[in-house]
Parts: C-alpha cells; sequence; structure tokens
C-alpha cells in the first residue's frame, strides 16, 4: 500500500506538470475547408505620404542635363560601402525641397497623386517631363514570438500582415494568433489595435495591409512564461529527486 502511494504521487506530479492549455495554431481556422470563398477587398488603401519619409524621386526628360538638375546633390554611403544618392525627406511642415522647383507640400498624397504634383511643378522648366516616386524607407518591424524577428524594408509600397510575418519566419508555437498587436503611428497619434488570426474577418481588418513604419508584436502564451520560470526549470532536478527517493523507498520495504 505504501509502495502504491509514492507511485502514485509521482505520476500525479509528472502529469500535473507537463498539462498545458492547447492553441489553435491554425490562421483562420473558421474558414470552411469544404468551400471557396470569394470576397471583394475593401481595406486595400494606398499609403499616403507622411512626415519623416525619404522618398526617391527620379525626373526623366529628353535632356541628360535635365535629368540630373533635378536629382539629388548629395549622396550617403550605404552599408555595402557604395555612394548612393540620397532621397528626399519629407519635413516637419510637409515639404521637400526639390531642386529648382522649391518647396512641395507632398503630406497626405499617395505615391501616384506626388509623382502627377511632381510632374506638374516641373512641367514649368522643361516639357513632358516623367516623375517615378518610391518610399526610400517603408519599413514593417516584426517582433516577439516569431522566429527572426526584425525590421524589414519593404521595396513595392504593400504588405499584408501575413507577408510580414512569412519575413519574419512566421510565430512560433508559442505565438498568440489570436491576439496580435500592430502599432501605428500616423498624423502625429500612435495607435494600438490588436487582431485575431484564427478568424477570417481580419481579412477585411483596415490593419491587414500594413503602413510604413508599422510595429507587429506577437505575445507568447502563459505556457512560455512557465517553460522559463526558475521553478519550471529546476522541476527536472525535482523529479529526478523524487525519483530517486521512491526507488530507494521501495527497496526499504521490499526488505521489510
Amino acid at each position: 500500500m505504501q509502495r502504491w502511494t509514492i507511485y502514485n504521487c509521482l505520476f500525479w506530479l509528472i502529469f500535473l506538470t507537463s498539462c498545458g492549455s492547447g492553441r489553435n495554431l491554425v490562421y483562420f481556422s473558421d474558414l470552411k475547408s469544404a468551400s471557396a470563398n470569394a470576397s471583394h477587398i475593401v481595406n486595400e488603401v494606398e499609403p499616403k505620404i507622411m512626415k519623416n519619409d525619404l522618398l526617391g524621386v527620379v525626373v526623366t526628360t529628353t535632356s541628360a542635363e535635365s535629368n540630373l538638375l533635378f536629382a539629388a546633390n548629395t549622396t550617403t554611403i550605404s552599408a555595402s560601402g557604395m555612394y548612393e544618392r540620397e532621397g528626399f525627406r519629407v519635413d516637419k511642415n510637409g515639404d521637400i525641397k526639390f531642386p529648382v522647383v522649391g518647396n512641395i507640400k507632398l503630406e497626405g498624397l499617395s505615391i501616384s497623386e506626388a509623382q502627377k504634383v511632381l510632374e506638374r511643378a516641373v512641367d514649368r522648366f522643361v516639357k513632358n517631363p516623367i516623375v517615378t516616386v518610391k518610399y526610400m524607407n517603408f519599413r514593417v518591424t516584426v517582433i516577439g514570438e516569431v522566429n527572426h524577428p526584425a525590421t524589414f524594408t519593404v521595396s513595392n509600397e504593400k504588405i499584408s500582415i501575413l507577408e510580414a510575418l512569412g519575413m519574419a519566419g512566421d510565430m512560433t508555437p508559442y505565438g498568440k494568433r489570436e491576439n496580435v498587436l500592430i502599432i501605428r503611428e500616423n498624423d502625429g497619434q500612435r495607435t494600438t489595435t490588436r487582431v485575431n488570426l484564427n478568424q477570417k474577418d481580419v481579412l477585411n481588418s483596415p490593419y491587414f495591409y500594413l503602413r510604413q513604419n508599422d510595429v507587429i508584436y506577437v505575445e507568447p502564451d502563459k505556457a512560455k512564461a512557465v517553460e522559463y520560470s526558475r521553478s519550471t526549470r529546476s522541476l527536472p532536478v525535482l523529479v529526478a529527486v523524487i525519483s530517486g527517493a521512491a526507488v530507494l523507498a521501495t527497496a526499504l520495504l521490499n526488505r521489510l
């Protein structure tokens, strides 16, 4: 009877310490797998130029001299050690200082709208210019329970939360897919919102497509905290001690 009591206590100790709540690791788990789903994209919004954005602007005309005239006149050294042209920084007033033309307000415009504004401004000096504008600092940051947390520069100014998580190596099994935090700064305000990637409704969320400088934080679940707690790290030693004590007690009982 005493031997059974010892083994019973040991069994329940191991069982209770190994139990953990299950987590839904499936994205959009409420989608019906046996049917096709189609819906109009209603949340795709073209990003707007904001203060402190760095824009690359290229003016193309029939004159090579004119092309150089409207180019950025300063250079920086990239991480690879190569010289490259610096873009045009949107200042605190929402303007860029463009060669020959002067200050041009671009804040609040989309890239396509900014190109039209610049084309009209440059057209006063050269005929039929073609202006190309792109972001040089369109970045998103993914941190928390992902395999490769980092800041990523996006070249096409369009990225969804799923693409950002993919670049970060996806979530670890500890990541709370039902409670992903997105931090966004816009027009002098910082907003935070949480999205549930277990549900298909997030596809229509205004936060599904990210904007420049968005931060995604994947929160760890409680199992991660338990695993890395001091008491849990010492649990294998405790189990080993109890197991040894149980074996010793069994041997002593057999002698009686």
